[in-house]
């Protein structure tokens, strides 16, 4: 039987701060009809394929900045349990990690400059394998959460 998708969700501010981030990594794909514009002027190529990878861009820019912040903060979700920490994201592909409690090894907050003026910060937890990531979080909630699970994972730790 399947369990019933984690509850909590990050702060609605995700929102700008990925839909800002999406419109500067857009940007990376502006070096296209800047590129070939540039050789249209050098070669005298067809101005039509300019105009084509202009629309492809704002349709790009569109999609990362408008779209995906909206459908990854509809499906981002997390829950603390005493024994694990469920998590759920993803745009297209769903993914569900559960990381068991006695594997973490330190959690952690972060916070970058955009985070910090929308006063939010992210929650890293270490294990020996990897480091997943609760982005987006309030402050008062990252650091909530990050002092909760310091917590459970030392009683885990301990009962062993």
């Amino acid at each position: 039987m399947m369990r019933d998708a984690p509850a909590r969700r990050l702060s609605k501010k995700a929102l700008p701060v990925w839909r800002i981030a999406g419109f500067f990594e857009s940007l990376f794909y502006l070096i296209i009809p800047i590129g070939y514009g540039i050789l249209t002027i050098l070669f005298n190529w067809p101005l039509w394929i300019l105009y084509v990878l202009i629309l492809l861009w704002v349709g790009v820019t569109l999609l990362q900045s408008l779209l995906v912040p909206t459908i990854r903060w509809r499906r981002w979700r997390y829950e603390v349990y005493d024994e694990e920490i469920d998590l759920q994201y993803g745009v297209f592909i769903i993914r569900r990690t559960l990381i068991p409690m006695i594997r973490v090894q330190h959690v952690d907050t972060e916070q970058g400059p955009i985070y910090r003026h929308y006063n939010l910060a992210a929650v890293s937890i270490s294990t020996a394998a990897t480091v997943h990531q609760i982005p987006a979080l309030t402050e008062e909630v990252a650091s909530e959460l990050r002092d909760q699970i310091a917590v459970l994972a030392q009683t885990a730790d301990d009962d062993d």
